[in-house]
């Protein structure tokens, strides 16, 4: 009887994970998983303390008014993808409060001289900050309300789609 249960081990197991695999392309064909999502542990909860020589969590909570911010860094291809995408937010109205991840500063300020400041305000991480949001990579992108919670979150570069259909409904929510 052991013999047969090992036997029948390896099937059950290929069985349950096609149930799985079939379940997650069933989400992903009704557009309600995203492969690239990652959750962050801060939706819902306010900013962590941090201070950065530039800015600080304070200085965040006391804008009164919903803000992104974008975490990034000059030797990042996907932040040069996201650049436009940004700029066109400020255009909007919408402040973007950028720091700068594991960056020097002759390179960051290049890079910004090259294709766009978005920013309203700029710090530089050396890495901590970025360890206590939750930043896995950038560009990485936080909505923040008026009351310095987290409501939003986006890992890779922002795209008008994903700015038109997650973030933009959150930012009318939200003001």
């Amino acid at each position: 009887m052991n013999r047969r249960a090992l036997l029948l081990a390896p099937l059950g197991i290929a069985a349950v994970g096609g149930v799985a695999f079939a379940v997650l392309l069933r989400r992903m064909g009704e557009g309600s998983f995203d492969p690239r999502g990652l959750p962050s542990m801060l939706i819902g909860r306010r900013l962590p303390a941090f201070t950065l020589p530039d800015f600080s969590d304070a200085d965040i909570a006391a804008v009164g008014r919903p803000l992104l911010v974008n975490f990034f860094a000059s030797w990042c291809v996907p932040c040069v993808e996201e650049a436009p995408v940004l700029a066109d937010l400020r255009r909007a109205g919408v402040p973007i409060w950028g720091i700068a991840y594991k960056d020097q500063p002759e390179a960051t300020d290049t890079f910004l001289a090259r294709h766009g400041n978005p920013y309203v305000r700029l710090a530089r991480d050396p890495g901590r900050v970025a360890i206590d949001w939750g930043v896995t990579g950038v560009p990485e992108t936080y909505l923040v309300d008026a009351r310095a919670v987290v409501r939003w979150h986006f890992a890779g570069p922002l795209s008008p789609e994903i700015v038109a259909h997650e973030l933009q409904p959150l930012l009318r929510k939200y003001v």
